[in-house]
């Protein structure tokens, strides 16, 4: 069996395993949900900050909230007056994943997300309380390139608070200032807390290919600190009390993560916080970053915190925050993946289509790879050429193993052939191939990217599935231009294994598909040269 076919083979036979576990995760029955654990009182920091219940208490029957919609070039934002929250944000430049004709909500009431912000303490300004909107413009007027909404609240002790949402043009970063005003005779001393809420669940249908492989479709929370780096959270860990992530640091910030996009709270650089993960009363969780606030009498202070909300693109994630950009998970080869999406960038900038820059990034690699490519070949070519000779001597010794392989030995060492020449190259390319695999798959960039004519969406399956039976018909192609292995068994099966192999790629995003059936062409063009130059310059005793 020659070694492309063999590694074809484990490739095949680890994805059918890892399909079954994803299956597996899939189908199998869901633990119950727990309690709520309480939450300590005092995560480090110096002063006492909240559980749960310290947020605020519930608001009365009474009070009732005014909606506040938003409008700027790239959002609709819905803030609510009962808790000044955030409870809406739909994305203007980004279409629903199942209704094209819908712009994509990112925070809403169908998953309980919300951003909300407040000062900890029982009766303090928090989401539970009403706060009053101040008048001004509601949509971003063509001339302006900011637009602020401003409510007001009183807190407990004379204590007054106001809150401050800044959009800006072509952002989506939103500014939220929280100042406090201590009228009273003593000092203050509490917590503003940024916090994102969320049910936990994966929004709309999971993409179950793409979470066996690896790329990113992981909903949860996530933290960021220079000293500690990237970690994410998943809400399952928070059930189980494993949620393992810093409790405080001086930078950084906390988000919540979801397939093409996420929502983050960024705290400035060196301004102490502490971040809280816990799972609520009501079943959902909460992700909290906190800021202690000391207020003299008579005095004011202000904390600045900000709110990317959006898709994950790499340039707008660069420069919210340091490290931000992590959100888009290319897993443990990243430092591959994110080179290729910057060269698969570069070509996108050069041709104004991502299809025909994936065609063009599919061309440079082949070209990169194309002598270790070659090499393989030209081991496959050779082991061709004596095919027939190897089969004779299967025939001739078939009741005699030991010599039968001493015979192979001597033919591979008489036609100078390393029966595993071709392992080595193809290897050293697999980790490109996959890299650039989760780069198409989680690049939102690609999201609603059309193509040519029936491919209005690389990210999502050939509605007619041209593509993967152009890239089966190409992998059939490919296995009749290998030698035919000796043993009739080992032919059986590398014969049918590219039919059964292609049946992936009728459930793979057209993007995916479309850069290996680009690379499956340009290995047979390749193949088919070098093996028509040994048949012309084959050797005369390789003739017989």
């Amino acid at each position: 069996m020659d070694t492309q076919r063999l590694i074809l083979l484990f490739i095949f036979g680890f994805s059918v395993l890892m399909l079954w576990e994803a299956w597996q995760r899939e189908h199998s029955p869901k633990p119950p949900a727990h309690a709520e654990q309480p939450v300590a009182s005092k995560p480090a920091a110096a002063a006492p900050a909240p559980s749960q219940g310290a947020i605020g208490t519930p608001a009365t029957a009474a009070q009732k909230g005014e909606s506040i919609v938003i409008t700027t070039d790239l959002v609709v934002a819905e803030i609510d007056t009962l808790g000044g929250t955030l409870k809406r944000l739909e994305l203007l430049r980004h279409k629903d994943s199942n209704d094209p004709d819908k712009n994509f909500v990112l925070i809403s009431p169908a998953h309980q997300y919300e951003a909300q912000s407040g000062l900890t303490g029982e009766g303090g300004a928090n989401h539970r309380s009403l706060w009053r909107a101040q008048p001004g413009p509601r949509s971003l007027a063509a001339s302006a390139d900011s637009l602020q909404l401003q409510l007001r609240t009183m807190g407990k002790d004379g204590l007054e608070v106001e809150k401050i949402y800044t959009f800006r043009r072509n952002s989506y970063v939103i500014d939220v200032a929280m100042r406090v005003r201590n009228g009273s005779r003593n000092p203050v001393a509490t917590y503003a807390y940024f916090q994102l809420t969320h049910d936990g669940k994966p929004e709309g249908q999971r993409n179950s290919v793409a979470e066996t492989f690896g790329a990113q479709s992981f909903t949860g929370f996530a933290i960021y600190s220079e000293e500690h780096k990237y970690q994410k959270v998943h809400p399952a860990d928070i059930d189980k009390g494993k949620a393992d992530y810093v409790k405080q640091a001086q930078d950084g910030w906390l988000a919540l993560v979801q397939h093409y996009f996420v929502s983050a709270w960024l705290a400035p650089q060196g301004l102490t916080r502490d971040y809280l993960l816990e799972k609520r009363q009501d079943a959902s969780y909460a992700g909290r970053l906190l800021v202690p606030v000391s207020v003299a009498p008579g005095a004011d202070a202000t904390v600045d915190v900000s709110l990317y909300a959006g898709p994950q693109e790499k340039r707008r994630l660069e420069a919210a925050a340091p490290g931000l950009d992590l959100v888009v998970d290319y897993g443990w080869l990243a430092i591959i993946a994110w080179p290729l999406f910057w060269l698969l960038e570069k070509l996108h900038a050069l041709t104004g289509n991502w299809g025909v820059a994936i065609i063009l990034l599919t061309v440079l690699i082949k070209l990169i790879f194309f002598p270790l490519s070659a090499t393989s070949y030209k081991s496959m070519a050779r082991m061709k050429l004596i095919t027939p000779r190897l089969t004779k001597i299967r025939e001739m010794y078939a009741n005699d193993r030991q010599k039968m392989n001493q015979a192979m030995m001597e033919l591979y060492k008489t036609e100078k052939i390393n029966p595993l020449g071709g392992c080595f190259p193809i290897v050293v390319q697999i980790p490109v191939f996959i890299a650039l695999y989760w780069v198409l798959l989680a690049a939102i960039e690609l999201r609603h990217a059309p193509f040519i004519l029936w491919i209005k969406d690389l990210a999502a399956l050939d509605p007619y599935f041209v593509l993967p039976i152009l890239m089966s018909a190409t992998m059939v192609l490919q296995t009749r231009m290998n030698p035919t292995p000796p043993d009739p068994v080992q032919a059986k099966v590398m014969q049918f294994m590219p039919y059964f192999f292609s049946i992936f790629f009728f459930f793979f995003p057209a993007g995916l598909v479309l850069y290996w059936l680009v690379n499956n062409i340009l290995s047979i063009l390749q193949q088919w040269q070098i093996q028509r130059m040994f048949n012309r310059d084959k050797p005369a005793h390789a003739k017989r």
